[in-house]
């Protein structure tokens, strides 16, 4: 299937590293080099790049482009997806930061891909994300969207929370702990993961419902449809207080009498990847799998 080149690219980074600097100023020479349109997040400073950058605000820059290059790691990935998410703009990363689960090319490799990707020669990756709802009645008093996971901390150190949690308005168990985590597929290597949860192939249309230090050990992960609505509430006899954050962000905060509600969002996030991408490849390499044996699939055992 043919796949549509890219007249106009965007640039996304964080100013502040010198590494990441450096790669976008590279990516716009070379953009700029063979006549495509190089468009930056006004965030970056005008003097930083060439000067034929058009720099505009985010929103706009999601609008004026179908390509968006995201510079850094895991955590500027995360914050380009949910500026993306829903718009058709498709995101290629390179990794200036430390595991690079989701920016998965390299900074030696990267003018290379991406030649390759504005040739069309690339694969694609719709991923699911999550939309959370904090409801006070009926009444939404906080939203927001996670590529990884939504997570409810406890607010005040030392307290422990006593969590009520529910799918499809089934009761499944009171958690008693430091919180709880809803994660998506590709969100299993990240907090969900620390926490003991499972790796889930983003393949998967599942959603991981993981306890942060459960106070009984027998409390273990879930694994769920993506196709189910999973309501978080915390217990009146526990008058405490907890943050819900996604992807890291605060968004609300979850009070006794208010109820979180967590399912699949309707917008995807478009990822393209270099032609040969292998997803247990990256967790082989980034979780240092089989690191005193050398196995390279082609025979048997």
């Amino acid at each position: 299937m043919s796949r549509t080149q890219f007249a106009a690219v965007a640039l996304m980074g964080n100013p502040a590293d010198a590494g990441v600097l450096e790669s976008l100023r590279t990516l716009a020479t070379h953009l700029l080099a063979r006549g495509i349109e190089v468009v930056a997040a006004d965030t970056i400073g005008a003097t930083a790049l060439p000067a034929a950058v058009v720099h505009l605000p985010e929103p706009e820059l999601v609008r004026r482009t179908g390509l968006l290059v995201v510079v850094g790691g895991d955590g500027s990935m995360l914050y380009a997806a949910r500026r993306v998410a829903g718009s058709g703009v498709a995101l290629l990363g390179i990794n200036r930061g430390r595991l690079g689960f989701l920016a998965d090319v390299g900074p030696a490799e990267m003018l290379g891909r991406l030649d390759e990707v504005l040739r069309g020669d690339y694969e694609s990756d719709h991923r699911l994300l999550l939309r959370a709802e904090i409801l006070d009645g009926r009444r939404v008093v906080g939203s927001g969207l996670a590529l990884n996971d939504i997570a409810v901390n406890r607010h005040d150190p030392g307290r422990m929370l006593e969590i009520r949690t529910s799918i499809d308005g089934r009761y499944v168990n009171t958690h008693r702990g430091d919180g709880f985590i809803v994660a998506t597929a590709t969100g299993s290597t990240a907090y969900s993961l620390s926490c003991g949860g499972p790796i889930v192939s983003p393949a998967l249309e599942a959603i991981v419902l993981v306890p942060i230090c459960p106070h009984t050990l027998s409390e273990r992960p879930i694994i769920v449809p993506a196709t189910t609505v999973t309501e978080i509430t915390l217990s009146e006899d526990h008058p405490r207080r907890a943050d819900v954050s996604c992807d890291g962000e605060v968004t609300g905060e979850l009070l006794p009498g208010r109820t979180l509600r967590v399912r699949a969002a309707s917008e995807r996030l478009h990822l393209v990847h270099p032609r040969g991408y292998d997803y247990f490849q990256i967790l082989r390499s980034k979780l240092h799998w089989g690191r005193h044996h050398h196995f390279d699939g082609s025979q048997g055992h």
